[in-house]
């Protein structure tokens, strides 16, 4: 009998479903200030997509700027 049947499969599944339902009460528990107002919670997500664009766009032009030929 192998490790990977239908019984441990369905054990698992479940398990992974608690976990993340247990896992998201948690962390709604442990930050109550998101639930104040939505205007704080807006903040990290922008600075997280400005660092993001920032990045690619160092990326970008870092990759572009080469002035290598091939021949």
């Amino acid at each position: 009998m192998g490790i990977v049947n239908r019984r441990n499969a369905a054990l698992g599944w479940l398990t992974w479903l608690a976990g993340k339902r247990w896992l998201r009460r948690k962390a709604r528990h442990a930050v109550p200030a998101a639930a104040e107002g939505v205007k704080k919670g807006r903040r990290p997500a922008f600075l997280a997509g400005l660092a993001a664009a920032g990045g690619a766009l160092l990326f970008w032009r870092k990759r572009g700027s080469g002035t290598e030929t091939h021949d």
